[in-house]
């Protein structure tokens, strides 16, 4: 079974980051609070660990990952990014937007779109995601925690820990976070493409379309 840990939304407790960082460099899957809902996630080079998760959630090999970065300094290492895409994405992180952009050869090509070369990237406004990543020093491999035959990702850290605490490491609690996952922009083709719908609001990116 799992460990969970309460940790405070505005001013995280240290140890418990400092805790859950070791559990992710040790192989672990963790979920974690953001600033849209519950994500699941691991160390970004551990495949194992990216392999329980897509048991935990049953995704096939085409689902992509995203990659949860603390800053866009993160991003420029994982990402192809023009002038005009940079623009954007300052505009609009941190916050509660994936951004699907051109993947440089520093994305693990099992992480990547397997046609387009591309991969989800985002920075969410969360203090106890933003702690993890500057105590980790990189992204942290993620994808919303929503449960098989399920619409709506998971809201409650008892509750998740009760459905599959067995298949995690970690579960940490930082209250209640929101139902609804990033609205996700595609940006490689140009004008951005809204591919799906979510908290952030999509309006900017159709005016500017």
């Amino acid at each position: 079974m799992s460990q969970l840990f309460q940790v405070h939304p505005v001013t995280p407790q240290k140890r418990l980051i400092n805790q859950a960082v070791d559990i992710l460099r040790q192989g672990g899957v963790i979920v974690y609070p953001t600033d849209s809902a519950y994500a699941i996630g691991c160390h970004l080079g551990d495949k194992r660990a990216a392999d329980r998760i897509k048991r935990i959630r049953r995704l096939d090999d085409k689902h992509n990952f995203t990659l949860v970065c603390r800053d866009l300094s993160d991003i420029g290492t994982y990402a192809k990014v023009d002038n005009v895409q940079y623009r954007l994405l300052k505009a609009f992180t941190p916050g509660p937007y994936t951004f699907i952009l051109d993947a440089t050869s520093e994305v693990p090509r099992r992480l990547m779109h397997p046609k387009r070369r591309s991969i989800g990237l985002r920075v969410p406004d969360n203090a106890i995601v933003q702690a993890l990543l500057e105590a980790l020093g990189e992204p942290i491999m993620s994808s919303t925690m929503i449960l098989p035959g399920e619409e709506e990702p998971m809201t409650d850290p008892e509750a998740i820990r009760e459905r599959v605490g067995q298949d995690l490491d970690l579960i940490i609690d930082g209250g209640f976070c929101g139902t609804e996952a990033t609205t996700v922009v595609n940006l490689c083709n140009g004008a951005p493409e809204i591919v799906r719908e979510g908290k952030g609001d999509p309006a900017p990116f159709l005016e500017g379309a």
